[in-house]
């Protein structure tokens, strides 16, 4: 029975501490982070935190922490916008061709115009015509603004899963479909000064499968971004 009794009581213990360690992740990354900065590792600083920040913590604690939230991967989707964007700005460069032929075609017929007549009816050509251009541009700098905007965001979040997999450059991974875990915490530092600053982080690992080959991705929880409020 005694030796039930302490197997039962191990087994607890070793639950509650794998499910501290899961629930509590801030912890340990920043107990490590603030031990790479006491040996100013940078190569391990930047292994942990996206854009990493060195910090002058004589002591440091965690003074508030999110709840943990979930939420599709945007990868995908954001990929999607981007090409959808790149296709309607190809798509459009013919109707602003076509655009600008049309007005300079109209101003030709203006220059040549000899009579008022013909003149005022060249220059109502050149202002349909003109009217007609600026249109067709101006929705084309649209669909550029949004390829460039969608590109970017795409960018920054494939830099990101990147980070968090630590896998190297997959050539799917825009693919890849999952859950991303993300918290904020609040941190309070004091300086070899004695000076006391606050910060806020922002920490997150993704969790992501190729649904075609069946292969999990599992990602690390990692720094995305590290500021002082």
């Amino acid at each position: 029975m005694r030796n039930k009794a302490l197997i039962t009581i191990g087994v607890l213990l070793v639950l509650f501490t794998m499910t501290s360690c899961k629930s509590n992740p801030e912890k340990g990354l920043l107990e490590r982070y603030f031990h790479a900065v006491a040996l100013n590792d940078v190569t391990t600083l930047s292994s942990m935190a996206l854009e990493p920040v060195t910090i002058d913590a004589a002591k440091w604690s965690i003074t508030k922490v999110s709840e943990e939230k979930i939420e599709p991967a945007t990868l995908p989707d954001l990929n999607a916008k981007e090409l959808d964007f790149k296709k309607k700005m190809e798509q459009h460069v013919g109707p602003v061709m076509d655009a600008k032929d049309g007005l300079d075609a109209a101003k030709d017929e203006l220059t040549s115009a000899r009579t008022g007549a013909a003149k005022a009816a060249a220059q109502a050509k050149v202002t349909a015509a003109q009217k007609k251009y600026d249109e067709e541009y101006n929705l084309h700098n649209e669909y550029k603004k949004g390829y460039n905007d969608a590109k970017s965001a795409a960018q920054r979040e494939e830099e990101i899963t990147n980070f968090s997999l630590g896998a190297g450059q997959l050539t799917n991974i825009r693919d890849l479909k999952g859950e991303v875990h993300s918290k904020e915490i609040d941190l309070q530092t004091i300086g070899k000064d004695g000076a006391t600053k606050n910060h806020k982080l922002i920490m997150m690992m993704y969790n992501l499968k190729d649904e075609a080959a069946n292969v999990a991705h599992k990602g690390r929880w990692v720094i995305i971004k590290f500021e002082q409020i």
